[in-house]
């Protein structure tokens, strides 16, 4: 068995989890950002279509927001 790949291959995961979570973090508050400071019909569709993600969950990321921000 070789210790040192699987540490290697544990390592460079961890790595890119902790980038992806940044990553989203970062996606998430340019979206929401983006959402408030615009009052542009189709707005929303335009983050969905960047992002991929569904309305339902930008609704959710906004009220969230808005939630730890009060």
């Amino acid at each position: 068995m070789d210790t040192a790949k699987l540490e290697l291959a544990a390592q460079r995961y961890r790595e890119a989890e902790t980038a992806l979570d940044a990553a989203r973090t970062d996606l998430q508050s340019e979206a929401v950002a983006f959402l408030r400071a615009t009052d542009e019909r189709g707005a929303q569709a335009t983050v969905v279509r960047i992002t991929g993600w569904t309305r339902e969950y930008l609704r959710r990321l906004v009220k969230s927001s808005e939630e730890t921000t009060t």
